[in-house]
């Protein structure tokens, strides 16, 4: 091989070099501009697809409260699609969808797409979040559509912190603390009032006997004869 040619196979191969380093690098800012977590469970069926799928817990692990599934669906076809419901199979929770807007159906609109979680958006709310997930598992999650039927795929269990807090399920309010009982006294007990003593009768604890012979005793005639 000439001179030339090694030089020009040599210009090649950095040029090459050059042009897969920046396509690598363009993919790694675009990625981490979308916040594209690579773990996020994905799957497509037909012209539906559905990315970033996780089922959201509560950021306290002893927290009680709902968790949410949070996704993305994209529809490639030329008609809308009903998300009519989603299920997480092997549990018996149900997962209760509502609109961003209204109380209408939730749609993926022809060649567009729904979020599901975060503010603005969709929800799906698992109403006992922590009976049917455990952080760090694996859940099925099977989303139900229109026309495309049925698309499962396993997501993963994760709290609501960090890049998940913004998804995550609201916080059950605190309970409000108990009211005390009004108390007349200072032993906390109500003293109940002292019945009158009726005439004739014997007196109350603590009255001397005199008082409760002047009340029940007869009037006594006056002493002396007649002629």
């Amino acid at each position: 091989m000439s001179r030339s040619l090694r030089h020009g196979a040599l210009a090649a191969t950095a040029i090459a070099f050059s042009i897969v380093s920046l396509s690598a690098c363009a993919a790694g800012n675009h990625a981490e501009t979308l916040k594209v977590r690579p773990d996020n469970a994905a799957t497509s069926v037909g012209t539906v697809k559905v990315q970033n799928v996780n089922v959201i817990t509560q950021a306290d692990p002893e927290a009680e409260g709902p968790a949410v599934v949070a996704a993305t669906l994209f529809n490639d076809g030329t008609e809308n699609e009903v998300l009519e419901s989603i299920t997480l199979p092997g549990t018996d929770v149900q997962v209760k969808l509502q609109a961003a807007k209204g109380s209408g159906p939730v749609e993926v609109p022809a060649g567009g797409q729904l979020v599901l979680g975060g503010k603005g958006n969709a929800s799906a709310v698992i109403a006992e979040g922590r009976e049917a997930t455990q952080d760090g598992n694996i859940q099925q999650v099977v989303f139900k559509l229109s026309r495309t039927g049925d698309v499962g795929l396993g997501a993963t269990v994760v709290p609501a912190e960090g890049y998940y807090e913004d998804f995550g399920p609201s916080a059950l309010p605190a309970s409000p603390a108990p009211k005390p009982s009004a108390t007349p006294d200072a032993t906390g007990s109500a003293t109940p009032e002292t019945p009158e003593t009726p005439a004739g009768e014997a007196p109350a604890t603590g009255e001397s006997p005199a008082a409760g012979a002047e009340q029940g005793a007869p009037e006594t005639a006056t002493a002396g004869t007649t002629g």
